[in-house]
């Protein structure tokens, strides 16, 4: 069955004939980034292409911005293009990593005003416990797609600075209880948290299979996030926080904004002046 945001393996298997559906693997490991590619090219889902997070999703590391800024508008563009994406394709991705990457991709087609996306429930693993995969390459097909930046989606470091003591807003730290807390920090130079967030780690909202929770327990997840009228999440480095998204989208609560340099952008500017940051 597809749904809003989220297709089933059954669902995808019986359309990877379907011209209108464009399936993209977007596996990825933080620890070793030629990973994900080899994982693609040793199998994949029928059709699939695949984009790199680092290569594909992101753009170069700055002294600001995090580890992962949002990649240049035109070259996605044209990657997707050559996908044979255009306005009127249903892009579905997916990845090994609970949605960590495939979350990123829809995010960034949502932002960039492509609402036809969805995530594969379960990711890789579902679709291969009961159908076939390939190590045959899709071919490069001509489509033409038309994203334009949609204003409002993101944020930067002096909005969360300028909103997040409001009442009306919350901010969202997407990242594990121990990296919250300030106990754990094995990325970034700086332990906690942007003072007044509240922490919904990313991995509640899916089981250890890689599912997501169902609408109701989502809303039950996010039942304190209703009093919000404006939600700003974030992570470590912009990635994981789309997690987060995507499944409050699912809930229906909709307009949360990405702050997308996440901590690891607010810690640059905590080591260059001294910037405050919480732990707790």
């Amino acid at each position: 069955m597809a749904l809003d945001n989220v297709v089933s393996p059954e669902w995808l298997h019986e359309h990877l004939e379907d011209v209108q559906v464009v399936i993209v693997d977007c596996r990825f490991a933080l620890s070793a980034p030629q990973q994900g590619q080899e994982q693609y090219q040793a199998g994949h889902i029928p059709g699939a292409y695949y984009l790199d997070l680092n290569e594909d999703l992101s753009s170069p590391v700055q002294t600001h911005g995090g580890r992962h800024p949002l990649p240049k508008i035109s070259q996605l563009g044209a990657k997707l293009s050559q996908m044979g994406i255009t306005p009127d394709t249903l892009v579905v991705a997916y990845d090994d990593s609970r949605q960590a990457f495939a979350a990123r991709l829809w995010w960034l087609l949502r932002y960039l005003g492509h609402t036809s996306v969805a995530i594969l429930d379960g990711g890789f693993a579902a679709y291969q416990a009961h159908y076939p995969v390939t190590t045959d390459m899709p071919a490069v097909r001509s489509g033409e797609f038309q994203g334009t930046a949609i204003p409002g989606q993101i944020v930067d470091i002096q909005a969360v600075k300028t909103y997040k003591d409001q009442p009306d807003v919350v901010v969202v730290d997407s990242r594990a209880y121990e990296r919250y807390i300030g106990n754990h920090e094995p990325i970034d130079p700086v332990a906690g948290h942007i003072p007044g967030a509240v922490n919904y780690p990313w991995q509640a909202v899916t089981n250890e299979q890689g599912f997501l929770l169902t609408p109701s327990e989502l809303q039950a997840h996010y039942a304190d996030l209703n009093r919000a009228d404006e939600v700003i999440v974030y992570c470590g480095s912009g990635v994981t926080a789309c997690v987060n998204l995507l499944a409050l989208e699912i809930t229906g609560i909709k307009g949360g904004k990405l702050y997308a340099g996440s901590w690891s952008d607010w810690c640059s500017y905590t080591l260059d002046d001294n910037m405050e940051a919480q732990v707790q």
